[in-house]
């Protein structure tokens, strides 16, 4: 489902047979529709923080990073959802920015919450909103663990808010008030399972139990599959006034999407090349993820031999490297590898067989080859 890992994920590059079925026109209507909803995010993020200043420099300093926040990302939701829009050749281009705006002021709150849970201080290479408000408590002369609550408090605000102005916007879009309803009702869905989700996975990480595969694919459906994939490509249906069945069937699609997303992400934490990925491939090791990449190698023989780099907080490159060549060994690597392509390749035959646009067809295609080739 992804281009080499070099390149932007969000990026389609599809194979040659494919670029015959691609759309130009939609392709570029995609370009557009992204650009008008980055305005309509900013005309929100901007609103708050003029409208903050008069509630004190503190609260306008929160809302600033907030927007610092949104960033540097790869507005990989909102390009769905205006690629899957364009194809079905929607033409509310107002209310498909305020949606694809939406879904970017979700996506944050989510990622400002999730470091707060993670404890992170940094995102995308810069202090991150719990970070920023960490570091000026510590200027001011306040001791380490009291500025740490401070950010955390400052993170959860954030992303409270983050999350208010999403549906704010939803609430206020100029589509038809049944439409709106029920785009609603899609995003107040994709919050609860994403929550659950959520939930799910950091009770995983304390080790209280060894989850089974089938859990942690429920968690990661829920956790990245619901709001990532299933919700732009459904709110994009309900927008465009696209036939009930397609908009259920696209549901579907973007489960099997998501899920094969998070199965490449899971090989890349443990597999992929920090220099290429941005990410580390230690820390998944480190704290003992709950992985499928994990729950799979627990139920071969060379299990005994891997264990002990699980969890292990001052685990050496050395000794990471030894764990992947396990874990290859083991038949885990190829296991999850197969299992990404077998969602992908279902995500495709779903989106035939439920007669969706031929250029979305096609863009699910190429994404899917591009996400699949991050770790091949």
């Amino acid at each position: 489902m992804r281009p080499p890992v070099s390149e932007d994920p969000t990026r389609v590059v599809a194979a040659p047979a494919q670029r015959a079925h691609r759309s130009p026109s939609l392709a570029t209507a995609t370009v557009t529709g992204r650009e008008s909803a980055d305005a309509a995010l900013r005309e929100v993020l901007e609103g708050g923080v003029i409208g903050s200043a008069l509630l004190g420099p503190g609260y306008r300093r929160l809302w600033s990073s907030l927007a610092d926040a949104t960033q540097g990302g790869k507005r990989f939701r909102s390009a769905l959802f205006t690629a899957a829009y364009d194809a079905w050749d929607g033409d509310d281009a107002e209310s498909a920015a305020g949606v694809g705006a939406a879904l970017e002021l979700l996506h944050t709150a989510f990622v400002v919450h999730d470091d707060v849970i993670d404890g992170d201080d940094v995102r995308r290479g810069r202090l991150n909103v719990s970070g920023s408000h960490v570091a000026r408590a510590l200027s001011a002369g306040v001791d380490a663990p009291r500025a740490r609550e401070y950010g955390a408090a400052a993170g959860i605000l954030a992303g409270d808010l983050a999350l208010a102005a999403a549906l704010r916007t939803i609430a206020f879009c100029p589509a038809p008030r049944p439409t709106v309803l029920r785009l609603f009702d899609l995003f107040d869905a994709a919050l609860q399972a994403t929550a659950a989700g959520e939930l799910a996975d950091v009770w995983m990480s304390l080790g209280a139990d060894r989850a089974q595969l089938r859990e942690i694919l429920v968690a990661e459906e829920n956790k990245t599959a619901a709001y990532s994939f299933s919700l732009p490509l459904q709110a994009a249906a309900v927008l465009a006034r696209a036939p009930e069945p397609q908009v259920a069937s696209v549901g579907e699609v973007g489960r099997l999407l998501g899920v094969a997303f998070q199965l490449v992400d899971d090989l890349l934490g443990v597999f992929g090349d920090p220099t290429v990925t941005g990410k580390s491939a230690l820390s998944d090791l480190r704290a003992g993820k709950q992985t499928p990449v994990v729950a799979h190698a627990r139920t071969t023989p060379v299990w005994p031999e891997v264990e002990p780099y699980v969890g292990r907080a001052d685990l050496s490159d050395l000794q990471a490297e030894h764990a992947r060549d396990l874990l290859t060994r083991s038949g885990s690597r190829v296991f999850v590898q197969e299992l990404a392509d077998d969602h992908a390749r279902a995500a495709i035959a779903s989106a035939r067989q439920a007669g969706l646009p031929s250029a979305l067809v096609a863009w699910i295609e190429a994404l899917s080859g591009d996400l699949l080739g991050r770790c091949s």
